[in-house]
């Protein structure tokens, strides 16, 4: 089975002045330290809300400094249970993100691809025509 997880991180940001300027360097600074080893991470920016379900913006400042919410999501193949994707994500995840904090916040089975590998193929016998011409006949044109 295949599971999308996807991981709360809250990432310290330092010397700025507007929640915008916090979240570009706090999604700058988390590719970095993801790459180039899980660069097919997924890194966007999180929710948060206050506890009468008040929308706030995904950084906190003081101080001229930020703590920014983003979210991480990466795919995680062959595992047995959810609980185990959730785990090995925190793993990988944590391993480059030193002394930042992650949550789970979902994990959702992916369909079996062995299926849409089917219907695709039976779409292509029906004859049915490409929707893009090939390369030679845009040429001959």
């Amino acid at each position: 089975m295949d599971c999308r997880v996807v991981v709360e991180a809250a990432v310290p940001v330092y010397d700025v002045e507007t929640p915008d300027e916090a979240i570009r360097i706090g999604i700058a600074k988390t590719g970095e330290m993801l790459n180039p080893d899980l660069n097919y991470v997924e890194i966007e920016m999180g929710s948060r809300t206050s506890p009468s379900g008040e929308e706030l913006p995904p950084a906190f400042i003081a101080a001229d400094e930020a703590l920014v919410a983003l979210e991480l999501e990466m795919t995680v193949f062959n595992v047995e249970q959810e609980e185990h994707a959730s785990r090995i994500a925190r793993k990988e995840i944590g391993q480059r993100l030193e002394n930042v904090p992650l949550t789970v916040l979902s994990v959702e089975r992916l369909e079996e691809e062995s299926e849409d590998d089917e219907s695709d193929t039976s779409a292509d016998e029906d004859g049915d025509e490409d929707l893009i011409p090939e390369f030679e006949e845009l040429v001959d044109e």
